[in-house]
């Protein structure tokens, strides 16, 4: 390539000429001179500049040569040069192919014509089609690639002619993959084998109900004099039926849903059909139905694209399904302005039926193969995507682009990339602004306007799930809302607008795009990046600026009583307190011990913000409840760390508080009774008829302590220490917001869980808060006990003191009023 591009233009022709001609530099010196001639002319062109025109053109010149071979060669060349896309040019080499065509036709010095020259440089171009509808290889060329005659080497089925002088032949069968169901289009009466990889007629099909004329010299001489017939201005020949020439009109009328003189809607107006009292060939009939398919298919299209255009409620993106239908359909009218263009021609020159240049129903079928293949997809379209909106029309279009026909896939993708195209624009508007702007619930991402701006990451913005194209994964959508409500996050909770200008500059490139294949993905690399970016900035701000790790360790060190200093303190200063009646309890007098508490433990280093947010919090007062009943701490959220630390989640953590603080009261019970037991032991022994009671005392009370122990090393290291360490590893491993709401969900539910604070685990829990509860009235009870015993031995004592003292009176006296006596001295 590199080398051609150093050569002059001349040279290049040169080298082109004996590319196609196949022969050396001075052979074809006579071919390179009249190449000069045409690309150096000054001329204007002959037709306008329009590929498609050109391309009509070329094809109706080799129909009018007799040349249809060569014609179907052109198109499929044509066609994949269409889908290469390498040049950027190609009218004016389909004007420069017309021209070397058109030269007028006398040969030069060595026999030389342009029309030699046009038809080996189509035989020298490579194909891979085969033209042969009866080669043994299987089929599976396209539509385009029919060839316009039969060829020559066909076995012909049978030698009677029709009505018209057309001749059957026997189609082969197919040796392809299974065919695809046949239409479900009305019009199609007479159902024909079809090509294995696209369900359309087969060649030989087309022949044997006698729509195409053959070039068998064995043609009946019915034919040969209809040719001689002329058409009438009222389209009626010589023997009474409606000539060729007035069915082709009126069938052009047909292809825009206009009723012609002879083919009109029926009233049931599902289908095209002959006026009854019109004669009309059977072959023709026949031909006429399948033509007038068209007309059908376009008013089908038609009513759908009308009927949707006015209403508004379908949203952006079936309004951009029915300007991608009109669109397909301009290209159908231009082809119907050519058929309309060669009709009046030939009205105009008065061209006799049977002439080779006559507009026949064999070249309207062919001409009209492929726009009736496009509108059956189209119409196939239309009832697939009916109730549908928003992304499950995307999806529903995206099915037609995993079809193996090459016509269908380029056709629906055509499609999917006009209705794509408002899904791109919420898209971007989405992943930069953080704002929905979807009146119509087009978009994968709803939107709850009423939600307040404390749930907002929660509740606001969820996934629309019928909406997600086929073509976006759901992990893919997942990012897609992450990234949004982010953004909106850090605009409307955080605000914090620092990642505005730089999103817009990273996320310019993410949009909907097809991949060579023809597969419709999301711009995956570039989306997860963006979430990635966005995700970190958030956290960032979080941790830095509303320090959500640090309140976590407050939530772990009051909440959950890991503050082991702080909590004992606090207890010992509240139990004076807490052990009175409910009702008797004022919280500005429990909040002065708490911040008594707080100055003489190590609680005191922490920060003025968390130390602001720990307060004291009541529960309602039940008749006969204590203090101990009623109180726990309570840890003040608002802002961002809102989000995370919710009202569900807080309330979990009063009832871990709760349970934790009786475990606690518990174990303090018990260090109390402990207490009392060891003081108490030796005054007590001098009371040999308590030792039995006193024993069992400590059995049972050393049973508790185990107990409460073990209860406590399984709460404090199994339960809260684990789960902690886990919830800090998933935090710091955490990729975006929802990784930390969802390790600190998973953090909770293992704490209610393992605490037995769960509905499951109800009835084992009031098994032990009676065990607390018997631990609690244990620990009165031995009060009671130890306070009684200790005033029979003081009374003893007071006996023994005054027998010494007054040892005449005793003799006198009982010992009981002694002991009165001792109880209550006078003084």
């Amino acid at each position: 390539m590199a080398t051609y591009e150093r050569k002059s233009p001349n040279v290049l022709l040169h080298s082109l000429c004996c590319r196609i001609l196949q022969k050396s530099e001075a052979e074809v010196f006579p071919q390179f001179q009249y190449a000069i001639r045409v690309v150096g002319s000054n001329f204007a062109p002959t037709v306008e500049r329009d590929e498609f025109l050109v391309a009509e053109k070329i094809k109706k010149e080799l129909v009018r040569q007799e040349r249809e071979r060569d014609a179907a060669l052109f198109a499929e060349l044509h066609r994949k040069l269409q889908s290469q896309g390498i040049l950027h040019q190609r009218w004016a080499i389909l004007y420069l192919l017309l021209g070397l065509a058109e030269n007028p036709r006398r040969p030069t010095d060595k026999g030389f014509s342009s029309s030699t020259l046009f038809t080996q440089a189509l035989a020298a171009l490579p194909h891979s089609t085969p033209l042969e509808p009866t080669s043994t290889a299987t089929s599976t060329s396209r539509p385009s690639s029919l060839p316009l005659a039969p060829p020559s080497n066909l076995p012909h089925s049978g030698s009677s002619c029709g009505r018209s002088g057309f001749h059957s032949i026997t189609p082969q069968p197919s040796q392809g993959p299974t065919p695809t169901p046949e239409s479900i289009y009305p019009g199609q009466i007479h159902p024909t084998p079809t090509d294995a990889s696209h369900g359309l007629p087969r060649y030989g099909s087309l022949w044997s109900q006698g729509l195409i004329k053959t070039t068998s010299s064995t043609s009946c001489s019915h034919r040969q004099n209809s040719n001689q017939n002329v058409v009438h201005p009222d389209g009626i020949t010589g023997d009474g039926e409606v000539s060729e020439f007035a069915l082709v009109r009126d069938l052009i009328f047909v292809f825009q849903g206009i009723d012609g003189r002879c083919v009109h809607l029926d009233s049931a107006g599902k289908t095209y059909c002959v006026n009854s009292k019109t004669i009309v060939p059977s072959p023709l009939r026949g031909a006429v139905a399948r033509l007038s398919e068209l007309g059908w298919l376009h008013n089908r299209l038609r009513k759908f694209t009308e009927h949707r255009r006015l209403d508004s409620s379908t949203g952006l993106m079936c309004q951009s399904f029915c300007v991608a239908l009109h669109q397909e359909l301009k290209e159908y009218y231009r082809l119907l302005s050519v058929l309309r263009s060669q009709l009046q021609v030939e009205e105009d020159q008065g061209i006799t039926v049977g002439h080779e240049e006559q507009l026949s129903m064999r070249r309207l079928l062919v001409w009209t193969y492929e726009p009736r293949l496009r509108l059956k997809t189209l119409a196939a379209l239309v009832d697939h995507c009916q109730g549908c909106k928003g992304g499950a029309l995307a999806t529903a279009i995206h099915a037609y682009t995993l079809t193996g026909d090459p016509l269908m896939k380029r056709l629906s993708c055509r499609i999917l990339s006009h209705v794509a195209s408002p899904l791109h624009a919420l898209l971007v508007h989405w992943i930069t602004e953080g704002e929905l702007d979807d009146p119509c619930q087009e978009f994968f991402v709803a939107a709850n306007p009423a939600v307040r701006p404390e749930r907002l990451w929660h509740d606001k913005y969820s996934l629309r799930k019928p909406m997600i194209p086929s073509f976006i994964s759901t992990e893919q959508a997942r990012q897609v809302l992450s990234i949004g409500k982010s953004i909106n996050f850090l605009h409307h909770v955080c605000g914090d607008r620092t990642l505005e200008t730089k999103s817009k500059n990273m996320l310019e490139e993410v949009g909907i795009s097809s991949s060579n294949d023809g597969d419709w993905l999301l711009s995956a690399e570039r989306v997860r990046s963006t979430y990635e970016c966005t995700a970190k900035h958030l956290l960032h701000i979080l941790s830095s600026r509303y320090q959500i790790l640090e309140h976590l360790g407050a939530l772990r060190r009051y909440l959950l009583l890991g503050q082991g200093d702080f909590i004992r303190h606090l207890m010992d200063l509240l139990k004076p307190e807490l052990l009175r009646p409910a009702t008797s309890l004022y919280q500005h007098d429990l909040t002065g011990i708490l911040e008594t508490a707080v100055r003489a433990t190590n609680a005191q280093f922490d920060s003025t913000d968390i130390l602001r947010r720990v307060d004291v919090r009541l529960f309602e007062v039940s008749e006969g409840d204590t203090g101990w009943d009623v109180f726990s701490l309570e840890y003040h959220v608002n802002g961002p760390i809102a989000t995370v630390f919710t009202e569900e989640s807080m309330k979990l953590y009063r009832r871990a508080f709760h349970f934790l603080w009786h475990a606690k009261r518990t174990e303090h019970a018990l260090t109390d009774i402990w207490t009392n037991q060891m003081c108490n032991g030796r005054l007590l022994h001098s009371l040999p008829e308590l030792f039995g009671v006193l024993h069992q005392c400590n059995i049972l009370a050393a049973e508790m302590i185990h107990f409460v122990h073990q209860m406590q090393y399984y709460i404090t290291f199994e339960v809260l220490e684990c789960s902690w360490a886990s919830l800090l590893h998933a935090v710091h491993q955490a990729g975006d917001l929802d990784h930390i709401l969802a390790a600190h969900h998973d953090f909770l539910d293992a704490v209610i869980s393992r605490c037995l604070l769960e509905k499951e685990s109800w009835a084992m829990l009031t098994q032990l808060r009676t065990i607390f509860d018997q631990i609690v009235a244990f620990q009165g009870t031995q009060k009671a006990l130890h306070q009684t015993a200790l005033s029979e031995l003081h009374r003893r004592l007071e006996y023994h003191r005054l027998v010494e003292l007054r040892p005449e009176q005793v003799r006198d006296r009982r010992p009981v009023q002694l002991l009165r006596c001792a109880a209550n001295p006078k003084p």
